[in-house]
């Protein structure tokens, strides 16, 4: 049984009336539900031509030609936009009354083993009150720059979920105000352990690799007394120094840090 929920309308509250996205069927929301309204997990969804997410029309409506395809499976839109226009459509699904993407779930990126098939770089949204979820894709050629904008003035939570996919895969989010590595060490010398170019083993020798842990000396920039960073700034490295001064310039500081 399933609870029609309002359909988001065209840009400017006007009735929605693009075409379906590349003949994939496109309905007005509806969320799977039980006698009482509440949702449920739905069942038996087709691996391909389930409908669309309605945001896939309204997003070709608004955009056109920068939404390069659509594509749902196991019941999720997948929506494959233009890099130069991504920043742009994050934005507008954020701030649109009728969409409201109002949660960044992740941001990562698929490499595939063929060598010419390019990176994907994806961002999974959900919009809470809709009760709908998106995945956008842009796809960057592998010999050109991996390099896309970042959307971390749109959602601050994208701000380690951003270094990451930079730790892993060598992905540059432009824009971002501290990009550097989140889960190895910054001067980690063997390149991104997603690629699929990398050794199972790494580059270096289990000795040098453990000669590059050491001499990053971690005591210097971590204290293991409960200091608070006010307190313990004069004894920070320089270039953390730098880095808490231009996150405090931007306001990104919280009371306490």
């Amino acid at each position: 049984m399933t609870a029609p929920v309002a359909a988001s309308g065209a840009p400017g509250g006007a009735p929605e009336t693009a075409a379906p996205v590349e003949s994939v069927p496109v309905v007005h929301a509806s969320v799977a539900a039980d006698t009482n309204g509440a949702p449920i997990t739905p069942v038996n969804i087709p691996r391909t031509g389930a409908p669309a997410n309605p945001s896939a029309a309204a997003l070709v409506a608004r955009f056109g030609a920068d939404i390069v395809r659509t594509e749902v499976i196991w019941g999720e839109t997948i929506v494959y936009v233009t890099k130069a226009r991504l920043h742009d459509i994050v934005r507008w699904l954020h701030d649109e009354p009728t969409e409201r993407y109002d949660y960044l779930v992740d941001v990562t990126a698929v490499e595939y083993r063929d060598a010419d098939r390019p990176i994907e770089v994806v961002w999974h949204l959900r919009a809470l009150q809709h009760r709908r979820f998106l995945r956008l894709k842009v796809e960057l050629p592998k010999r050109g720059p991996l390099e896309i904008a970042s959307v971390y003035d749109i959602y601050s939570g994208a701000d380690w979920l951003e270094r990451e996919c930079y730790d892993m895969f060598g992905i540059t989010f432009t824009g971002h105000p501290d990009l550097r590595r989140l889960l190895l060490w910054e001067n980690y010398r063997e390149g991104y352990p997603l690629r699929k170019d990398f050794p199972l083993r790494g580059r270096f020798s289990r000795s040098e690799q453990l000669a590059q842990v050491l001499s990053a000396d971690p005591e210097a920039r971590y204290s293991m007394e409960e200091l608070s960073i006010a307190e313990a700034f004069d004894s920070l490295p320089e270039d953390m120094k730098r880095r808490l001064a231009d996150r405090a310039a931007h306001g990104d500081l919280k009371e306490g840090e």
